[in-house]
């Protein structure tokens, strides 16, 4: 084992290799950043040029473009408050409230050693537990998925912000919406017109959620801030920040590690996972969702910790984790290896070269994050009466270019109307978000089981790990009506209180 791994060094620590890691890394982050331009985007447009490269350096090139751009789009979501990718999404929640209140560069900081440090959790996961993690993930059917996205949806209540009544109704909303076009029976549902059958794209929603409602917010009242420039503050991240946001980070690793070995899960799910977790058993629960960096290392260190977990099922099964390690099984097709139980059989010398190789990426991570986070703090510079068309721009241009579909830059406008009219409502858009991704999965997982077993709910309840996730279930929505009752019963008593 030794010697291999010795050789599988010497064959990783070449120039080319290296290159190929760095232009990864360093363009992933950067498509990352930009608005609509996704991690898939980029690993399939870079697939055609391995196509004449060795194997070890063609899947190191894409599996960089795949974490530089899963840590590039916390930049934007911080900055611009427009997440560059959808796994970002739940960095806006503190991100950008940091950076309003003059730290978005401790924000940056916080996002990019969280990100690094899940991301290395995530590889020696990768290197050492693949095959019980990808065995843990075959028993995961239908029935244990359904009960893990019923356990997800719980996340609503952490992410609900002040009224937990206003966060139910913004995730029946995202739910009604995840059930726009096509049903795994072939039935359409509010399909008004050709574009809609397909249902709506996650990016177009997701932006126009966040991202122009700020920008309507700007033509309409026309505060007087949006003269002003952001300003980034002190960027240094103290030992003490640190320190206070390890436990979070090395509990988002984890959780990204787990949930991204379940194939279709994915580095969203795990994000917000993460910071659920984090807001419940924090001291600062109170201000998650206020600026709050714990709030940053909890969902980047998730995302990130995903992206090399998601690697445990396409090497050790042949069942890509999600849509990017899809196109990536596709390369590893083109070049000979057929991942799954005999690749660790048949092509050890280059399973072991791409796990070094994995690990080499972290730090070139970190490397690339530092400089490029560096040169984007410049647009907080710019005033938000300059900046915001721009980001307008971006938006409308990342998303047409997804598929050339004026139908996704209509959703995105609508998406932003809807999301301006939930900013005055006081509605949070994050619970609309979880559910619109949760939805699909946990609808389609419920019919399917119910299939399985023509419709006896005893299905739900025949594994260990169905009766887990039911009973954390169970526990977390237990918690926290018992909270909101105590919540309420002491704003009863200082309203009596300041009666008499």
């Amino acid at each position: 084992m030794w010697n291999e791994l010795l050789y599988a060094f010497e064959a990783v620590a070449t120039l080319p290799n290296f290159l190929a890691m760095f232009a990864g890394i360093w363009g992933g982050v950067i498509i990352g950043a930009i608005p609509g331009m996704t991690g898939t985007m980029a690993v399939t447009l870079a697939l055609p040029f391995t196509f004449y490269l060795p194997p070890v350096t063609s899947i190191l090139l894409l599996v960089a473009l795949y974490k530089g751009s899963t840590y590039g789009g916390s930049i934007s979501a911080i900055l611009i408050k427009t997440p560059g990718t959808a796994s970002a999404a739940c960095t806006v929640l503190d991100g950008y409230p940091l950076a309003r209140a003059g730290k978005g560069g401790k924000a940056l900081n916080m996002a990019l050693v969280s990100s690094c440090i899940g991301d290395f959790i995530s590889n020696i996961s990768l290197f050492f537990l693949a095959m019980p993690l990808a065995m843990f993930a075959l028993r995961v059917g239908p029935p244990e998925f359904f009960m893990l996205m019923a356990f997800s949806l719980t996340i609503v209540a952490s992410i609900s912000g002040r009224s937990l009544v206003l966060g139910i109704i913004s995730a029946c909303l995202g739910l009604l919406l995840a059930t726009v076009g096509e049903d795994i029976y072939g039935s359409y549902r509010f399909a008004l017109s050709e574009d809609m059958k397909s249902g709506l794209g996650m990016v177009p929603v997701l932006i126009g959620l966040f991202a122009l409602p700020e920008l309507i917010k700007m033509v309409v009242f026309r505060p007087e801030e949006n003269n002003a420039a952001l300003k980034l503050g002190d960027n240094r991240l103290t030992l003490s920040e640190f320190r206070g946001s390890i436990k979070s980070i090395c509990r988002g690793s984890l959780i990204g590690v787990i949930l991204g070995a379940i194939p279709g899960i994915g580095p969203s799910t795990a994000a917000f996972f993460s910071y659920s977790e984090a807001r419940r058993t924090s001291k600062n629960g109170d201000k998650f969702g206020e600026g709050e960096l714990e709030g940053v290392a909890a969902s980047e260190s998730a995302n990130n910790g995903a992206c090399g977990a998601t690697m445990i099922p396409l090497m050790a099964l042949g069942v890509p984790g999600d849509v990017i390690t899809g196109v990536m099984l596709g390369a590893f097709m083109i070049h000979g290896l057929t991942p799954g139980p005999l690749l660790f059989q048949n092509n050890i010398g280059e399973v072991y070269a791409l796990f070094i190789g994995i690990l080499f990426s972290s730090v070139f991570l970190f490397i690339a994050g530092k400089v490029t986070a560096n040169a984007f703090t410049k647009i907080s510079r710019i005033p938000q009466t300059l900046l915001l068309p721009c980001i307008l721009i971006l938006c409308v241009y990342g998303i047409y270019s997804i598929g050339a579909s004026p139908f996704d830059v209509t959703v995105l406008l609508v998406m932003g109307v809807v999301g301006f009219i939930m900013m005055l409502l006081n509605i949070p858009a994050a619970p609309f978000l979880i559910a619109f991704i949760l939805g699909p999965m946990f609808e389609d997982n419920m019919r399917r089981s119910l299939a399985i077993s023509r419709g006896d709910l005893g299905v739900f309840f025949q594994s260990w790990i169905s009766w887990g996730f039911f009973v954390l279930t169970v526990l977390f929505v237990t918690l926290t009506i018992r909270r909101e009752w105590k919540k309420w019963r002491e704003k009863r008593a200082a309203a009596t209180a300041s009666a008499s």
